[in-house]
């Protein structure tokens, strides 16, 4: 916003080490999309701070571990905090991403119900045997210290779906936000520090080398890790030499199969805002979509249309509908894809181009008469550029979806919707969806197959995964070992 800053508004957060505040030994710029020049500044944290959080949350871990009463009090009351606290977070995410206020403000009420859920959960004691002999008793156990790095496109929301169930679990975090946008999740630890016993959640900010100080750390026996398949990648490799334990949600190509059957005016507006909600940046949005040929021309235009009628520019405008990208490596890649894909003969129904104008705006872009083997088909664009592909048959459609090396998402569009979930159960991905995307919940377990990630975060099974199984063998006949 023209003649404001964040930092008139706000003093810098600060780490959160031990229930403390760290000392900002070395700052970095972060830059408002919108203007594509810095308005603030975040700490970066030393090798020696990332050691201290580890410590920290070393020793907060047996306590923590040992009262679940305090856990779930805590949690809510920790999710009562970010809800009372949702308008101030909800402007600085605004800042720090590019994100309008209507998209800037799903994240803190995302967090607030994660922890309400996961404070609600149970972790039962599963009984295997019980007689006169033994009783067997199967436990889950907490893992100890999480390390946590999340990206910058959900940076408020996707902390949580880590922080609720490794805390409810029993661990404790350390967790470091992508430098693109710090300042909204350094701003929950400070929320949090009252509420949450010294060393229980830490939140260190920096870039790549405190990422790697975190994986490589020999504390943590757990490492949650939202982002890239590259990153993805180096984090399960690094782990690996410790033999820690892992989840990597590594983004999808999520897409859209249409049926014969699809009423185009009903859908269009859901379906756009399916691959537009918040510019294009979320793992499990719609990238792709596949369309019959009968229907190919009249669906480019439904949805041509509606990319006419968006409201793109300040995002602090209430009128906007999106604002910039928010990263400048994430502009430039959506250019360069559409770029290619144009040279290579497709065409752009709408959009296609840069906005002129400070800041990393782009044109909400659909892109027809374009087939796989195009990068902006095979990879994920992440940004407001969408594919529509022609198919013939059905089948091929299921096939050709299927050959990616993502498998995140997936969804089919019709109005006979047993039909749409015999196709969708045909996708190789993680969830499927029949006549929407991206409908995610705390109940509901969410990851990939593929390149699309390991493991899965949300609902029971989430928070399974930041524990691990205990026996528990008590033996009421002869005293001694037994077989069987």
């Amino acid at each position: 916003m023209p003649g404001h800053t964040i930092a008139e508004e706000f003093p810098m957060p600060t780490q959160t080490i031990n229930g403390r505040s760290a000392a900002t030994f070395s700052e970095f710029d972060v830059i408002n999309p919108a203007t594509g020049a810095p308005f603030a500044k975040a700490p970066s944290a030393s090798k020696a701070q990332v050691d201290e959080a580890f410590e920290a949350a070393l020793a907060a871990y047996p306590g923590w571990r040992a009262d679940e009463g305090l856990r779930r009090a805590k949690l809510l009351e920790a999710s009562a905090a970010i809800a009372e606290a949702a308008g101030e977070l909800t402007g600085i995410l605004a800042e720090e991403s590019g994100k309008t206020t209507q998209f800037a403000a799903f994240e803190a009420p995302v967090a607030a119900g994660w922890l309400g859920y996961y404070a609600g959960l149970e972790l039962s004691r599963e009984v295997l045997q019980d007689d006169e002999k033994a009783r067997v008793e199967v436990v889950r156990r907490p893992l100890g210290v999480v390390g946590a790095i999340t990206p910058w496109n959900m940076p408020i929301g996707l902390a949580f779906f880590k922080i609720a169930p490794a805390l409810r679990a029993g661990n404790t975090v350390v967790l470091k936000p992508s430098p693109f946008t710090p300042l909204s999740t350094l701003r929950v630890g400070e929320i949090l520090r009252d509420i949450l016993p010294p060393g229980v959640l830490n939140i260190v900010s920096g870039g790549d080398d405190v990422g790697r100080w975190i994986v490589e750390h020999p504390v943590p026996r757990k490492i949650s890790f939202t982002g890239s398949v590259a990153g993805g990648t180096a984090v399960n490799v690094a782990a690996a030499a410790d033999l820690k334990r892992v989840t990597l949600e590594l983004g999808g190509n999520d897409a859209a199969i249409l049926l014969e059957d699809v009423d185009l005016t009903e859908i269009a507006p859901g379906l756009f805002w399916s691959a537009f909600f918040n510019n294009g940046q979320a793992c499990a949005l719609i990238k792709r979509v596949y369309v019959p040929r009968a229907l190919y021309a009249d669906a480019v235009e439904a949805l041509a249309d509606v990319a006419r009628g968006t409201v793109v520019g300040d995002p602090a405008d209430p009128a906007t509908q999106l604002g910039p990208l928010a990263t400048l490596p994430q502009f430039e890649s959506v250019s360069g894809l559409v770029d290619h894909a144009l040279a290579g003969g497709a065409k752009a129904a709408t959009g296609g181009t840069r906005i002129d104008r400070p800041g990393y705006f782009y044109e909400p872009t659909i892109v027809c008469d374009i087939e796989d083997g195009t990068p902006l088909v095979d990879e994920e664009q992440f940004g407001p550029a969408l594919p529509i592909i022609a198919y013939d048959d059905v089948d091929d459609a299921v096939s050709r979806v299927n050959r990616s090396t993502f498998g995140l998402g997936g969804s089919v569009w019709t109005a006979d919707v047993e039909r749409g979930q015999d196709i969708a159960e045909r996708l190789d991905v993680g969830t499927t969806w029949i006549n929407t995307h991206a409908s995610l919940a705390p109940t509901v377990p969410f990851g990939g197959l593929k390149h699309s990630g390991l493991g899965v975060e949300n609902g029971p099974w989430g928070l399974y995964a930041y524990t691990e199984l205990q026996a528990v063998h008590v033996n009421r006949g002869v005293p001694g070992p037994t077989a069987g």
